[in-house]
């Protein structure tokens, strides 16, 4: 018996003794918080002050000066660009969307097209840059493919936002608008207008994608919106970058026959293309400033310039955990911001 209560006892000593010390490391690392907390308010306004709510006591600025030392670290490669008057910025999304047949498999939301239409109000002189969906960038803290920034800002509630503030960061311009569009959508404006008119320097063919070969020979071709989106998106015969160039191809046609239709002329069918314009294209531009819209394409003449990011100038590739990535050169965005600046000069 006596064996056991000084066991006992010797057992509770120990516990107190091991809470003691942990009370004693957490006064010392309140102390220590306090202490910094006291010298950084001295060196900001040279005197300490404990006064009430009115004017701010001190643990409410205390707690402010750690907030104020995380927000003092901004990343240069995300800074906002300021809205410029003189110059309208406009983002292209493509995504498959939910009536695509691999939506649940593939991603209903991931952009599989991203490109921005540049347009100087002065010079009227344009651009359009098409941005590789595999571009590695931030995306709500985490590093992640830029072709699911539109999916990542849509399960937060805000998927037009979130992209459009992005791709103004890693850009360098303000994007003023932005536009998705999903294939079948795609498919039904190309027909409404009556197809697009292209002309290709050498023979295309798909043989594996769509379950037969498509193809389209040299020369004039004119496509219907089936034909139109196989052409824009086929990929297993070449690669991502050739097919970002038939993507401006196809969308700059649609412009030409955008640019054609007279509301005046012929009301009906202009009628029935806003009509699909408005039903198919999810977008922060007003009802009323798309026919803007169309009378800008319709000034936009055959000198726009066109410009792919690609491995050959703006980005590198690389693999991270085992995902295959595209990396800015110099690894942050200083050239691609440059080249946004540079295109419209």
């Amino acid at each position: 018996m006596d064996y056991q209560q000084i066991d006992y006892n010797q057992s509770l000593y120990e516990k107190k003794k091991r809470r003691w010390k942990g009370v004693l490391l957490l006064g010392l690392l309140v102390v220590g918080i306090l202490i910094y907390g006291t010298i950084r308010l001295g060196i900001a306004s040279n005197k300490i002050e404990v006064q009430g709510a009115e004017g701010g006591d001190f643990w409410s600025k205390l707690t402010g000066i750690f907030k104020k030392d995380e927000e003092e670290k901004p990343d240069p490669n995300y800074t906002m660009p300021v809205e410029e008057k003189d110059r309208l910025d406009i983002l292209i999304l493509g995504i498959r969307g939910e009536n695509d047949p691999d939506a649940e498999t593939a991603g209903a939301y991931l952009s599989d097209t991203m490109m921005v239409f540049s347009y100087d109000k002065v010079t009227q002189k344009s651009a359009v840059i098409s941005i590789p969906r595999d571009l590695h960038v931030k995306i709500y803290k985490k590093q992640e493919k830029i072709n699911s920034a539109y999916a990542e800002g849509l399960a937060r509630g805000d998927g037009l936002g979130f992209t459009k503030k992005l791709v103004s960061q890693i850009s360098g311009v303000y994007i003023d608008h932005v536009a998705v569009i999903d294939f079948s959508s795609f498919e039904k404006i190309i027909d409404t207008v009556g197809g697009v008119d292209v002309v290709l320097a050498k023979p295309f063919a798909e043989k594996n994608q769509w379950g037969y070969e498509f193809s389209l020979p040299a020369g004039p071709n004119h496509l219907n919106g089936k034909d139109a989106l196989y052409y824009a998106r086929s990929r297993f015969s070449t690669n991502d970058f050739d097919r970002a160039r038939r993507q401006q191809e196809i969308i700059f046609a649609l412009k030409d026959k955008l640019a054609k239709i007279d509301i005046f002329s012929d009301p009906i069918q202009a009628f029935e293309v806003f009509k699909a314009l408005r039903s198919n294209i999810k977008t922060d531009v007003g009802l009323w400033d798309m026919k803007s819209m169309i009378d800008l394409a319709g000034r936009i003449n055959g000198d726009t310039e066109h410009f792919i990011i690609s491995i050959d100038n703006l980005v590198y590739e690389s693999h991270i955990n085992n995902m295959y990535v595209l990396l800015p050169v110099g690894d942050n965005f200083i050239g691609i911001k440059q080249k946004f600046q540079d295109i419209l000069k």
